[in-house]
């Protein structure tokens, strides 16, 4: 409405030239998609320029109240407490969830672009990067707004609304489906894109789903989904020759750099092999993770990256205000000034969406509830030693009895001290990326947070707060929000 009467005014402005003329013309100045190239280049916006880290390590057993005289941030200081976090700036979950979705509106209008084209069979690899990259974002979506994956609820259980065409209106109502109905959209778009994706379209990789990165995201969906089948499938065609280790991070090789900004930049390069994707995020995560409240503590620290026990001693952490918060080094902040002689502008993060740990981590998960315990020792193996600086597997690594034994008292089934085991290595190896919090959601473990008063809080495994809130605005096209 707004443009048709933008058009009605330059008409009467232009009318000696003719109406007609002007209204032959496209209304802005949008690129036409007339070419693979073109369609290549909007497609570098079908990944999520939002990010979650803040919110979902805030929620979950990783973090602490630690006290001042850190800065509390809203957004840690409402997700520690499993608060709706406030604002809709960026690190929140409002943010997070409009970002998805201009991601997907990328990789649909890429696709209407595509279908329309004259020489489809032109944009081949073009199709494949969209279609994974929509599942992708749609996963992301359904795993935070919606209840995990159960095939004995997901039938009913409220999803996200799936989206795959280019909105042409103002506001289109959409219904949330459920979240069976979601997973089965987002396999539909991963069998579809992987196979068309060519990774020599690409001049940097690691921003786009390669195909060894789409393989990484089909282990992470089938785990979620628990086809345990297919994640070993999908991990071994990212690694079809097992070489895990030598593509791992390279946190052995940091120890020489010096400064948490200079490993944490090392670490986030799109040329560290254990970078499967990469997105670039308006995120102040970098600023604000390291000298916040809610952090961890040093035995916080040591407790996280020792699994079974085992110091994780590759891993370099640092400490701000006296020693009080510490942290790994996980994320470089980017600051762009809005001008060449401005002092404000945005700071960028560069988040790892998918790495080779975790698609190790996902097979070795897999093994276990495949009964293929041996198989998983040797994943299990293969990261420690990536993860110590000195390793020999006769002294170091992990066996059946070291694994039963140290969860002996806890358990006496083996296949649960498996499964305490990779949660502890993935815990690890995976701290202050935000995906503790997903791993929490899909095993439904509750979450204890402490207050300023010392006082403990439990999160339930039913608390509907565990499913981050729609913005509100989606009500105006029928979508209801998740219940509090």
């Amino acid at each position: 409405m707004k443009n048709i009467i933008l058009y009605i005014l330059v008409c009467v402005a232009v009318l000696g030239t003719g109406c007609e003329k002007y209204l032959d013309q496209a209304p802005d100045q949008r690129t036409t998609l007339n070419s693979p190239e073109k369609v290549s280049r909007l497609l570098v916006t079908a990944y999520p320029r939002g990010n979650y880290t803040l919110v979902a390590e805030g929620m979950s057993d990783n973090i602490a109240y630690i006290g001042p005289p850190a800065t509390e941030y809203v957004i840690t200081r409402d997700a520690y407490a499993w608060k709706d976090v406030e604002g809709i700036s960026q690190d929140t979950p409002i943010y997070y969830w409009n970002s998805c979705y201009a991601a997907i509106a990328a990789a649909n209008q890429a696709l209407d672009a595509i279908e329309k084209a004259s020489d489809p069979q032109n944009y081949t690899a073009q199709k494949g990067e969209a279609l994974v990259a929509r599942a992708y974002a749609h996963f992301m979506l359904v795993t935070f707004y919606a209840k995990p994956y159960d095939i004995a609820t997901s039938g009913t259980d409220m999803g996200i609304p799936y989206v795959t065409e280019p909105e042409n209106v103002v506001f289109k109502n959409y219904d949330r489906r459920t979240v069976a109905f979601v997973y089965e959209q987002i396999e539909k778009d991963l069998l579809a894109g992987i196979p068309l994706i060519k990774d020599s379209k690409y001049t940097v990789p690691s921003y786009h789903f390669t195909k060894k990165a789409a393989y990484g995201f089909a282990s992470r969906y089938y785990l979620f989904k628990k086809d345990y089948p297919k994640v070993i499938e999908y991990a071994d065609q990212a690694f079809p020759a097992n070489d895990f280790a030598t593509s791992a991070r390279p946190w052995k090789s940091y120890a020489d750099i010096s400064g948490s900004s200079n490993v944490a930049l090392a670490l986030t390069s799109a040329s560290n092999p254990g970078n499967l994707l990469i997105a670039e995020t308006v995120s102040n995560t970098a600023r604000q993770y390291s000298t916040n409240q809610y952090a961890m503590s040093q035995g916080k620290l040591d407790e996280i990256r020792s699994p079974l026990g085992i110091l994780l001693t590759a891993y370099k952490s640092y400490s701000t205000n006296g020693g009080a918060y510490y942290f790994i080094p996980k994320h470089y902040s980017h600051f762009v000034r809005t001008s060449i002689n401005a002092s404000t502008g945005t700071y960028y993060n560069m988040q790892t969406l998918l790495t080779t740990e975790e698609v190790l981590l996902n097979r070795a998960e897999a093994y276990i509830y495949e009964g293929r315990y041996a198989d998983a020792v040797k994943d299990f193996n293969t990261l420690l030693s990536v993860r110590l600086n000195t390793y020999t597997e006769s002294t170091n690594g992990l066996t059946n009895a070291k694994i039963t034994t140290y969860y002996a008292s806890s358990t006496t089934d083996q296949r649960q001290a498996y499964i305490n085991t990779v949660l502890a290595l993935r815990r690890a190896e995976f701290v202050s990326d935000g995906m503790r919090w997903m791993d929490i959601l899909r095993y439904k473990m509750p979450v204890v947070h402490r207050d300023k008063d010392g006082v403990a809080h439990t999160l339930a495994t039913d608390d509907n707060r565990r499913q981050w809130q729609l913005p509100g605005e989606v009500a105006l096209s029928g979508i209801p929000l998740n219940p509090r």
